[in-house]
């Protein structure tokens, strides 16, 4: 009963609804070619709000992760080009992702910089250096086996990026609910003060999730290079607010504390059935943002509407004990 009273049950419900209405408005909505669609075109964004879904438990938002993605993306574009290897560019681009992560640590746990003050302006400086990579070029011409990561199946019917998504997905579930690891992250975002005291690793729980939340979009930027067949500078463009919408509507609080890996999955699947089932029924991409963006503006009501139903789910059944 719990379980179903909670926000990942109201999710699972909605989730519900919107298959069955777009499975009646369109006939090709519940087959595996538009399924394997579904996610395609918004892969590296649900790859990075796994990653999101940290750190905004933690308290904290990373507001470059787009940014990143475009770094890791027209780096990889330009070390090839300039004979790398494609696979010691690929290295590479991770490492460089996992730098960014580290230096919006630096300032956030060292100086104590508000996050968003941080990555707004990382969100800046690493996107001026992805363009400053590529200038006004297209970079392409990659691999055979690189593109082809990116756009064939790799098993069955799933393409690289859905395995990498669904590996990821069970890991961050399994760190998040069941490792001290997890219970940390979790701990930090209720409360700092408290977890300072308590003598928990706040700075390295901290720096740990910003390096992997960097090195995850890296990886994401890559995969969109190798999707796309090509880099621009920009590359994942705008790519956080969607990425942010799906993590709070999952349920995450953005004041920390509060939040799952189910609830990401099933705002995930909620946000690209919703996008496809527009698409199908021939909806503008202004329209779609549009909705998008009511939706970014709902899940971050999210805690305020969790809390109210539990008080009043609560309010009744003492009413009914009273009475009884």
């Amino acid at each position: 009963m719990t379980r179903l009273l909670s926000w990942e049950g109201f999710l699972l419900a909605v989730l519900v609804l919107l298959y069955a209405a777009n499975t009646l408005a369109s006939p090709v909505f519940l087959t595996v070619g538009n399924q394997i669609n579904l996610f395609q075109l918004s892969i590296e964004k649900v790859i990075v709000a796994l990653a999101m879904t940290f750190v905004i438990i933690n308290g904290e938002i990373d507001l470059s992760v787009a940014s990143v993605m475009g770094l890791a993306a027209c780096a990889f574009g330009t070390l090839f080009h300039a004979g790398v290897p494609a696979p010691l560019a690929i290295v590479i681009c991770l490492v460089i992702g996992a730098a960014c992560g580290a230096f919006n640590a630096f300032w956030i746990v060292r100086f104590g910089l508000p996050s968003l003050v941080v990555t707004l302006a990382t969100l800046i400086a690493y996107r001026g250096l992805a363009r400053v990579l590529v200038e006004d070029r297209g970079l392409g011409d990659f691999p055979d086996w690189f593109d082809r990561l990116g756009q064939r199946p790799i098993l069955g019917p799933l393409p690289l990026s859905m395995l990498v998504f669904l590996v990821l997905a069970v890991l961050a579930w399994v760190i998040l609910q069941h490792t001290a690891f997890g219970r940390k992250v979790t701990f930090i975002g209720a409360n700092r003060a408290v977890a300072d005291y308590s003598g928990v690793e706040v700075g390295r729980v901290k720096t740990a999730i910003f390096v992997a939340s960097s090195t995850v979009a890296a990886l994401a930027g890559l995969l969109f290079a190798a999707r796309v067949g090509a880099v621009r500078g920009d590359v994942a463009l705008g790519f956080e607010l969607d990425v942010i919408t799906i993590v709070l509507l999952g349920g995450v609080s953005i004041f920390g504390g509060v939040g799952s890996i189910t609830g990401t999955v099933l705002a995930v699947l909620i946000v690209l059935s919703l996008r496809n089932g527009m698409a199908l029924a021939d909806l503008t991409g202004h329209i779609q943002s549009g909705i998008l963006g009511v939706l970014l503006i709902l899940s971050v009501m999210v805690p305020t509407i969790r809390d109210a139903a539990r008080r009043l789910f609560r309010g009744r059944v003492h009413g009914r004990a009273e009475e009884a």
